[in-house]
């Protein structure tokens, strides 16, 4: 398996977890989304994604993109350990996880939005800055909420084995945490995050620790 990622992305971060929990060997092919005005946006890159986005998961023959999709394919591949409960509503549960933070945080704070907001509208860095503690914050407050009264909850979103949902949540922590956002009024999502990052694979997946990492 080849994995096309950037060490920062998001999405990138949730399949090196993915993998790592799995186990499983990959070859790591850097496309950094800066240089070059951006590599994940040149033809060689696009005609691996013609979306121009990472991830993407090469399984021969196959190219397999968006996150989510790669994750649970890796989890029906390769079943153990489980990435999503047996039980329909557990599993929507965790789904419905996954997506709050993959689908209604991180789109509007990628970069591409960020890149747009300054390009288009002139943003300085501190309002950018401001933008994306703006919607952490809202995003990050509702599920606070929701993950505070949550019987399934336990070392992790889900019971105390990590999850999908625990996979899409770590990688947004360490974004909000770069962005230096206090995470005292979240500490159940702190909590969480802290007890995975514990775990060899979620440290083994940290941006800090990839082949194109910057300082």
């Amino acid at each position: 398996m080849k994995l096309y990622s950037y060490f920062r992305s998001s999405a990138s971060y949730r399949v090196r977890i993915a993998l790592a929990l799995k186990e499983l060997p990959f070859q790591y092919e850097a496309v950094h989304l800066l240089k070059d005005g951006g590599q994940q946006l040149s033809q060689a890159y696009r005609r691996v994604n013609p979306d121009g986005i990472v991830p993407a998961l090469e399984d021969r023959p196959e190219v397999l993109t968006q996150s989510l999709a790669i994750i649970e394919y890796l989890d029906e591949m390769y079943p153990d350990p489980p990435l999503l409960p047996g039980d329909p509503i557990d599993r929507a549960y965790v789904r419905s996880v996954a997506l709050q933070v993959a689908c209604e945080i991180h789109p509007v704070d990628n970069l591409r939005v960020l890149q747009y907001l300054k390009k288009n509208f002139g943003i300085s860095d501190e309002q950018k800055s401001q933008w994306y503690r703006h919607w952490i914050d809202v995003g990050f407050g509702s599920l606070e909420v929701r993950l505070k009264a949550e019987r399934r909850v336990g070392n992790f979103a889900f019971g105390d084995a990590p999850t999908l949902a625990d996979i899409c949540l770590v990688p947004q922590v360490w974004n909000a945490r770069r962005f230096d956002i206090p995470l005292d009024s979240y500490p159940t999502i702190k909590r969480i995050a802290d007890n995975a990052i514990d775990l060899k694979a979620f440290r083994q997946a940290e941006p800090s620790g990839q082949p194109d990492a910057e300082g």
